[in-house]
């Protein structure tokens, strides 16, 4: 393979550095030994330094042990933006345990398939999700239940043997036994994602995969920075922890480069600009719909947006107009970086140095990582010669060990060392690779993944639906907007209402499609096979002007 892309790698980075094997507690520990008493988190105007988180995590690690939890263990985590869901991730990790990262927004049918699936007999939760939980817990293999509050007015009746955090840290009496982790064959954590069949699964991933991926990312865009002369490190924590662009690039980053992290548990355009107007992070990280939101709130250009170092844009690319417009707040030095990155490759693939952007590119391999775009032939894949597209196909040591008891879709996902990642794509002359398809069927609204199966699943479940076909539209704001086909069987009578209320009641709000038409048959091909692509090159036709026949 030729390597077109080393030639426009910054003179600091090194493509082959060399990342020694470690756990995640060896991360929580050197951040202590370098940065001890500065402040790592901040929420809610109360302050948290390295030393105090690792003296809280230790001691939920601690207690932990006293009820049964050890090695292996998975303990599945359902919380918005907190420090807790920081102490409790280092509390596992301490454990040699195993974090199942659950969506606070996932509905009861969504929960109970992801308890079951990792078996999961311990989890942390935040008070609003608590009856949720409850309604679901005997169905699944749930035993120990703790609930965060994060104010004094969630306070509840909680049933027997369910703990509040703070009674439960309380009960502590003596430090969990030190555990041997094998950094390279030990999990940390379960990512769920998606796939073409609409399964959930469990992407595993290792402690050497998250550490690979922090020094990936600090080599090759942090390094640069002198710590030692930075007055502020500052970054706004919104991401969602329990993604993993949010949980891998900006807060375990954050315990390798020191940053002090200002969670907040959602992102709110209002509240992140006055954030920034107050205090400027050094870096800011998000998605496209964020960028947008900030380009279109009143006066956008008084909050100080320009003192911001650089902007990291992930999840979908970002749009040319938005790019342009958003370059106009920026200060001279500052760049934006779009990447390209997935849960089975513990977040990031692809990035634009920040010495060369190519608007529309999501960039070229980070160090350690190899990137090609494979072409089936009768023989096997071959790389696809330049600018021609084929799949994007990723090999390196972030890559996931494999999908949760799930080895027909490993053996699919990972061949002779390549990660298939089942998105489209193509690279230049220059090494730069470009996404413009997609594989699978998967829909990226505002940040997050959606897999129409799923949806469609949902939908038949409605006894006058006789087919759906669920596609994403392109949209300004969230990237995509999930839309629903539908044909009813004859003479039933169904509302856009009515199929929306159902979807609300099961599945996580962001994956409710948003536009429903009704159309009296779908398209199909000769033998029957449902035509998303014919749908979608309607919608696209419509949005250009133009009538296909």
């Amino acid at each position: 393979m030729k390597k077109r892309w080393l030639k426009f790698y910054p003179k600091d980075v090194n493509p082959d550095v060399v990342i020694e094997e470690k756990s995640l507690n060896d991360l929580l520990d050197n951040a202590v030994s370098r940065f001890g008493n500065d402040i790592s988190l901040e929420y809610n105007e109360e302050k948290w330094s390295y030393l105090e988180v690792q003296k809280i995590s230790n001691k939920l690690a601690g207690v932990l042990y006293q009820r049964g939890f050890k090695k292996g263990d998975r303990l599945s985590i359902m919380l918005p933006n907190c420090p807790h869901y920081i102490f409790s991730a280092f509390a596992v990790f301490r454990l040699g345990g195993i974090v199942v990262q659950t969506n606070p927004m996932y509905v009861e049918r969504e929960l109970e398939y992801q308890l079951n699936d990792a078996n999961a007999e311990f989890m942390i939760c935040h008070a609003s999700v608590y009856e949720r939980v409850k309604r679901v817990q005997s169905k699944t293999s749930l035993k120990k239940i703790i609930i965060v509050q994060v104010s004094k007015t969630e306070n509840g009746c909680l049933e027997e043997g369910d703990h509040y955090f703070d009674d439960f840290l309380a009960t502590y009496h003596a430090d969990a036994p030190l555990i041997t982790i094998n950094p390279v064959e030990d999990l940390a954590v379960l990512q769920y994602t998606g796939g073409t069949t609409g399964v959930s699964k469990g992407v595993m991933l290792t402690h050497q995969n998250f550490i690979t991926q922090i020094e990936q990312f600090y080599e090759y865009l942090l390094k640069r920075f002198d710590i030692s002369n930075l007055q502020n490190r500052s970054v706004i924590s919104f991401l969602p922890f329990f993604h993993i662009f949010g949980f891998v690039n900006v807060t375990l980053t954050g315990f390798r480069f020191g940053y002090k992290q200002i969670i907040i548990p959602r992102f709110e355009t209002k509240t992140v600009l006055e954030l920034i107007q107050k205090q400027p992070p050094f870096l800011f990280f998000g998605v496209p719909t964020m960028f947008t939101a900030m380009l279109h709130f009143p006066k956008v250009e008084s909050y100080g947006i320009e003192k911001i170092t650089g902007f990291f844009c992930g999840s979908s690319p970002l749009p040319q107009e938005i790019y342009d417009k958003f370059k106009k707040l920026m200060g001279a030095g500052t760049y934006i970086s779009d990447g390209y990155g997935l849960s089975e490759a513990t977040s990031g693939t692809l990035s634009n140095p920040y010495t060369r952007t190519k608007l529309g590119s999501v960039g070229i391999p980070i160090p350690k990582t190899e990137v090609m775009i494979g072409i089936e032939q009768d023989t096997g894949i071959v790389e696809a010669p330049v600018g021609m597209r084929g799949e994007i196909l990723v090999r390196g040591p972030q890559v996931m060990k494999g999908y949760w008891n799930n080895s027909e879709e490993t053996a699919a996902a990972l061949k002779e060392g390549w990660l298939h990642t089942g998105d489209i794509g193509y690279m230049d002359e220059e090494g730069y690779f470009y996404v413009v398809d997609r594989k699978k069927d998967m829909i990226i609204a505002s940040g997050y993944n959606v897999y129409p199966r799923e949806i469609e699943d949902v939908i038949y479940q409605i006894p006058d639906v006789r087919e759906v076909v669920v596609i994403g539209i392109p949209d300004e704001y969230r990237g995509e907007t999930v839309k629903a086909y539908i044909s009813l069987k004859k003479e039933q009578m169904l509302t856009e209402a009515d199929i929306i209320q159902f979807c609300r009641e099961n599945l996580a709000a962001y994956k409710v499609p948003k536009m429903i038409e009704f159309r009296d048959e779908l398209p199909k091909s000769a033998v029957g096979k449902l035509l998303k692509r014919e749908l979608r090159d309607q919608e696209l036709a419509k949005m250009q002007g133009r009538v296909i026949t």
